[in-house]
């Protein structure tokens, strides 16, 4: 975790210090202003009760859950996803790898991993079979989470790929090799249904699709369906779309209403309660080499990834979120996380 100054998060504007003129006769000293009073105030509170709540712990699945984050349209939070979701169940007490697939890197950037083009990637094993053991970074701000980066040379694989022996499953078998103990393996898909996204839906058990609140957010979406349905059918039997999350959610727009609207009555109970809002601080974080977890706990963002892993967590064990929320509903307030519908 950050140090302190960073709990609260970088604010916009400073927050003038306490007041130096003496008080009335009939004003008390010795009460404190409200912690409310103020956005640093605000923040921390909310952040002493975001990682209160990651502190809580999460029932763990009893094996290996491999999620495969994939839409081949560009810019729907794929990649930020992946990331805070992994720090979510990362503290939330689980043993979580991402494994970046994507050539921009931009998942190891996020997660403070160092991924030029000398570092062992999962290039190189994909390419040269090396062993993924081998490529496996622990992320530095989040206990339990580890990267497997990607470097620029990914960006040839597709081509390399196609000349190789069992080229589809290749990354299915350097996961299958790996030894150290996980509760989540989460997989950044480039934003294309080529090669590297074959072999992420061959070696997953479960697709999460991240739809954006804005139009034309179901297009396109078909053909993912359909590659989907064709891996299931010739090459992974368990591979089955598990959860769609709805990503920048902006509820000031009418707009993004309509596409959440639609969405859940196009796909139903796989759609997760929670959203995520549109919002700054997780758009700034990974410019700091963080999840939004660690840049700014208390933040709308990084509360709603929160949850979302939550309700991912529950799901995996054949838990409600509802079930879980009346369980424990005296000790959250479920009014505490912008974006949640």
């Amino acid at each position: 975790m950050r140090s302190d100054a960073n709990i609260a998060g970088p604010m916009t504007d400073p927050v003038p210090g306490p007041r130096t003129e003496s008080l009335g006769e009939d004003v008390s000293r010795e009460t404190p202003p409200p912690m409310d009073d103020t956005p640093i105030g605000r923040a921390a509170q909310l952040a002493v009760e975001a990682l209160g709540r990651a502190g809580e712990g999460l029932p763990r699945p009893e094996q290996t859950r491999v999620i495969v984050v994939a839409n081949q349209k560009g810019g729907v939070g794929k990649t930020t996803t992946t990331v805070n979701l992994a720090a979510s169940l990362a503290l939330h007490g689980g043993r979580v790898l991402v494994i970046d697939l994507d050539p921009q890197g931009n998942a190891s950037t996020a997660l403070g991993i160092d991924h030029h083009a000398e570092v062992p990637s999962i290039y190189d094993v994909l390419v040269d079979s090396r062993p993924l053991a081998e490529v496996v970074q622990p992320v530095p701000d989040v206990e339990g989470l580890f990267c497997a980066p990607a470097t620029i040379d990914l960006a040839g694989a597709e081509i390399e790929l196609v000349s190789l022996v069992a080229r589809e499953s290749r990354l299915q078998r350097a996961i299958q090799a790996y030894e150290q103990p996980l509760d989540y393996i989460l997989i950044d898909c480039p934003p294309s249904l080529g090669l590297l996204t074959v072999n992420a839906l061959v070696a997953g058990q479960e697709v999460l699709i991240p739809i954006q609140c804005e139009y034309y957010a179901l297009e396109g979406l078909g053909q993912l369906l359909r590659n989907v349905d064709l891996v299931r059918g010739h090459l992974n039997p368990t591979l089955h779309v598990s959860t769609i999350l709805l990503t920048m959610y902006d509820g000031r727009t009418r707009l993004a209403s309509q596409v959440a609207e639609e969405v859940r009555t196009h796909f139903g109970d796989e759609v997760l309660r929670t959203s995520i809002p549109r919002s700054v601080r997780i758009s700034e974080a990974p410019s700091y080499g963080q999840t939004v977890l660690t840049y700014d706990p208390g933040s709308s963002g990084a509360l709603s990834y929160l949850e979302a892993a939550r309700e991912i967590a529950l799901r995996g064990v054949g838990v409600s979120y509802e079930a879980a929320h009346a369980h424990i509903g005296a000790q959250s307030n479920p009014n505490m996380v912008e974006g949640i519908q």
